[in-house]
């Protein structure tokens, strides 16, 4: 079935996008939702004389992601956190964590939901990303600890390496101590 997106649908399209969905989709959840409108003719005519209107706000929308961008890209934010004797968390960074974080220190609104990352559970550097619009995403540096002790270590591409690299660390040291 096809339909009219009244806003952004994450990973079907933007406001104004002409496209197909399941009829129950349609029916049970953008019409009731008003996401979306059925593409019929007086429809798909109205749309065509809001388009300049949506291309504005459209405009707008990608211009405000970029200097977001701009503000968060490359950027160091601190995340204070109890740490146990290994470097383990008492419990693990949250998105709501990060986007507090970014807000206190860069002073910069982002949605906790925009932030992808996995649990980070080991306290160092860790590189999330956050998806501002569509397409346009920014890199953020987190230290995660106590700031006093947490060394300035060379960025980490992905979370997940950085956890495998602190194991592996762990590992070398048990081993270490076991041969002594």
């Amino acid at each position: 079935m096809k339909v009219i997106l009244l806003g952004e649908l994450r990973g079907k399209g933007g406001e104004g996008d002409v496209v197909d969905v399941a009829q129950g989709y349609a029916e049970n959840f953008l019409f009731p939702n008003r996401m979306a409108l059925a593409a019929t003719p007086g429809n798909i005519k109205q749309l065509e004389e809001r388009r300049h209107n949506i291309a504005k706000r459209e405009e707008k929308r990608v211009s405000d992601a970029q200097a977001t961008k701009a503000a968060l890209e490359g950027k160091t934010v601190n995340i204070d956190v109890k740490v146990g004797e290994e470097g383990q968390l008492f419990g693990s960074v949250t998105n709501t964590m990060i986007a507090d974080a970014v807000k206190t220190q860069l002073d910069v609104q982002i949605d906790r939901k925009r932030i992808e990352h996995t649990s980070i559970k080991v306290a160092g550097a860790h590189v999330v990303t956050v998806n501002l619009y569509r397409e346009i995403s920014a890199k953020l540096q987190l230290l995660v600890g106590d700031p006093s002790m947490v060394v300035e270590e060379a960025p980490v591409e992905e979370t997940s390496e950085a956890t495998e690299e602190v194991a592996e660390e762990a590992t070398v040291e048990t081993t270490e101590e076991s041969a002594e």
